[in-house]
Parts: structure tokens; C-alpha cells; sequence
């Protein structure tokens, strides 16, 4: 079976049954592909010979017709291509899910992110440091998250414990991505993890930012464009 994924437009793209955006993409994709560009040499004289040909002559010296074949076929490969792409679809769905896992777990951007679950004390067999938590402000109307933070400083930068919930509400019905961001001096930035949270969902994690106490300024939580949500001012 062949790898490529526009295999099976040629016949419709020849006969103009591709859809005006479907049409476009095989375009584009004819540039750079000599296998799909072959298969439109070898049937592009297909729609001029049968534009030469007489129904009405064709009438007196063939059978009754069978029932159409070409619909028919462009339908099983539109079919089988919308197939193929729902399964691409599905893989790079476990892609991206995977990866988001993958950042949860070892962080994104400069900053050493080391996200855990917050267990009770001694639930892993050693006590759970404690840890000062406080409140993040929304940056503007409430939104669907809420967090608790708490620093601890270091001698190579400052430890960031956070306890964030996504608010089940109606109005937010899907999983969505967000990220903990450290500001620091000059309008340096640092992002110190993402996670990807439904409604309903809790997560509670500590991760790293090389700003010491001295010089972090704030931290953010963020949609993945970059939108603010909560934050929280060093004092």
C-alpha cells in the first residue's frame, strides 16, 4: 500500500470531482510528489476522448448501460481517503496527548519542571515539606481555573509548588492546555510547566525557575497562546 496520501485523488482530480480546497491541496501537493504526477499524465487524455464521443451514436451500437462505475469509485476513494485521515487524525490526537503527559512530567522551556501529586504527609514513606500556599488572582474576569502557590528559595533559584483546579462548568466542555510562567527581572521570562486539564480535573505539582527570591517578579498562569488567567506578585 502506498504511503502517499493523495494516491488516490488523481482520477478525481482529472475528472474535476475534488472539492475546491481538496482541489487546491492536490495542487500544492503535485509540486513535489513525481509518483502522483506520473499517475495524472498517464489519465489526463481522459476527459478529451470522452468529450468526443457521440451518445447518440454510442446509443445504436451498445448494450443497455450498466449501472455507472465512475461515481461509484470516486465515492469508495473519497471514502477510503477520509478513512486514512481520520485515522491520522486519531494519531496525532495520541500525539499531542502524549506530549502534553511528556510535559507534565519533565517540563517546558528552560526551567527544570518536576510535577508530582501532593500526597498527605508521609504517604511515600517520608514526611511532605511544608509549604506557605497562597491564593492567585485572576488577571481579569473569572475564569474557568483556580491555583494556590507557594515559593520556596534555593541557592540555584526558587522551588514553585502549585495546587490548580479547572472549574467544572458548563460553559467549558474540553480539555485545554496551560502553562505556569516565572517573571523575572527586565521582563525576562521563563515558563516552568504545562499540563493539559479538563473540567473537573485537579493537579498539584512543583517545579523550578533559576529567579531567586531576589529577582522573581511574578508568576503567571496561562492558556497555551500565551493569555494570562491568574497570577501572583512577589512581595
Amino acid at each position: 500500500m502506498t504511503g502517499c496520501e493523495f494516491a488516490y485523488d488523481d482520477g478525481a482530480y482529472v475528472l474535476g470531482a475534488l472539492a475546491p480546497a481538496e482541489r487546491a491541496a492536490y495542487e500544492r501537493h503535485l509540486s513535489g510528489c513525481a509518483s502522483c504526477r506520473e499517475a495524472v499524465a498517464e489519465i489526463a487524455v481522459l476527459p478529451g476522448l470522452l468529450g468526443r464521443l457521440d451518445p447518440a451514436g454510442l446509443e445504436q451500437i451498445l448494450p443497455p448501460p450498466a449501472p455507472p462505475r465512475v461515481p461509484a469509485l470516486l465515492a469508495e476513494a473519497r471514502q477510503r481517503r477520509r478513512r486514512e485521515r481520520a485515522a491520522d487524525r486519531r494519531r496525532y490526537a495520541l500525539t499531542t496527548l502524549a506530549a502534553a503527559g511528556l510535559a507534565l512530567l519533565v517540563g517546558v522551556g528552560t526551567a527544570a519542571a518536576l510535577p508530582r501529586l501532593v500526597g498527605p504527609p508521609g504517604a511515600q514513606g517520608t514526611p511532605a515539606p511544608q509549604v506557605s500556599m497562597v491564593a492567585m488572582r485572576p488577571v481579569a474576569a473569572a475564569g474557568p481555573v483556580h491555583a494556590d502557590l507557594g515559593l520556596t528559595g534555593t541557592k540555584w533559584g526558587t522551588e514553585v509548588t502549585m495546587r490548580c483546579g479547572y472549574d467544572a462548568r458548563t460553559s467549558y466542555g474540553k480539555a485545554y492546555p496551560f502553562r505556569l510562567v516565572a517573571r523575572g527581572p527586565n521582563g525576562a521570562t521563563e515558563q516552568i510547566g504545562s499540563w493539559l486539564a479538563a473540567p473537573g480535573d485537579d493537579l498539584s505539582f512543583t517545579g523550578a525557575t533559576r529567579f531567586t527570591d531576589a529577582e522573581l517578579v511574578s508568576v503567571e498562569l496561562q492558556k497555551a497562546d500565551g493569555t494570562p488567567l491568574l497570577t501572583y506578585a512577589v512581595p
